[in-house]
């Protein structure tokens, strides 16, 4: 049965073309496929590619968890895009690998705020993995400080201190379409999980109230709706797409805004096979809230005058 997981994951991957944006959570695919996938991809990295296939290739690296991905990524810390240099860093991050920290300190000064944010987490991520204290440039990157005579050669890093305090409140999937009860709760709650998953993950958000007391943050609850799931036939491709909606309010449940966005997974229709689609709609929700995180995390941030 392992084996005809890896066959099928492996015709997924290999023709497959995920299109997400910003902050990912990597999940590994199976060893024996990533190593041939990095060539594919890194290939996709040109700077004569559209912007969004470069986001894709992005992407997918990051998902392999492979380190042979490694020159491919720090490449990528140097893209036109920040949407790119900032998957480009968390993937460098979920990979832990010291050599990285080079390319990463030098990304810090980056011009976008954001970049410059997930390059820091990055950089935390790959020490903490490594038993490497920070050192002085690293530490001036994270305050925004220049390093001092005297300052000392292993500073301990500052702690993290959340600007957001944010619940997810529920999930639905009010899609269109014949989907019976049980699959809309299952697609509902993958979606909930996911974006459950990205707050946790950064330093930013706590989704406690204990934290939310200590630092006097006020309080954000979010409704992850899933407004279209959809298969269709693009060319010679099969195309699973997902939208969200994002509906956010205060702690006394008054609505205040709402933010949107998707992604999609295809599929070479030669090889697809109708037993692929739970996980290709898997993969589109999760993808679609990786996409959107970002944008969220800016708009609550915004609104909580950060």
């Amino acid at each position: 049965m392992l084996v005809a997981l890896m066959k099928r994951a492996a015709s997924r991957w290999l023709i497959g073309a995920v299109i997400a944006a910003l902050a990912l959570a990597a999940v590994p695919a199976a060893p024996a496929f990533a190593g041939d996938r990095v060539e594919e991809l890194s290939a996709r990295l040109d700077a004569g590619n559209s912007e969004k296939t470069r986001i894709a290739a992005v992407t997918a690296l990051g998902r392999l968890g492979d380190k042979k991905a490694l020159k491919a990524l720090v490449g990528a810390l140097r893209d036109k895009s920040a949407t790119v240099r900032a998957i480009a860093a968390v993937s460098l991050g979920k990979l832990a690998h010291r050599a990285a920290l080079p390319a990463l300190r030098e990304a810090s000064n980056d011009d976008d705020d954001l970049v410059r944010k997930r390059v820091k987490e990055a950089i935390t991520l790959i020490n903490g993995g490594n038993g490497i204290e920070d050192d002085d440039a690293t530490v001036a990157a994270d305050t925004g400080e220049t390093s001092k005579a005297g300052f000392g050669k292993k500073p301990k890093a500052l702690t993290a201190r959340p600007e957001l305090f944010v619940v997810v409140k529920s999930s639905s999937d009010d899609s269109s379409g014949k989907l019976d009860k049980k699959t809309r709760k299952l697609h509902a709650e993958i979606a909930k999980l996911a974006m459950s998953g990205e707050l946790k993950a950064t330093q930013v958000v706590t989704t406690t109230a204990k934290d939310a007391d200590k630092y006097g943050l006020d309080g954000h609850n979010i409704d992850v709706i899933i407004t279209k799931l959809d298969t269709k036939t693009a060319g010679s491709y099969i195309e699973v797409e997902a939208q969200l909606r994002i509906a956010i309010s205060d702690e006394r449940g008054k609505m205040l805004s709402f933010v949107s966005g998707g992604a999609k997974v295809s599929v070479k229709k030669a090889t697809y096979n109708t037993s692929y689609l739970p996980e290709l709609r898997r993969e589109a929700l999760e993808n679609a809230v990786k996409g959107l995180f970002d944008k969220l995390l800016a708009h609550l941030r915004r609104g909580a005058g950060a």
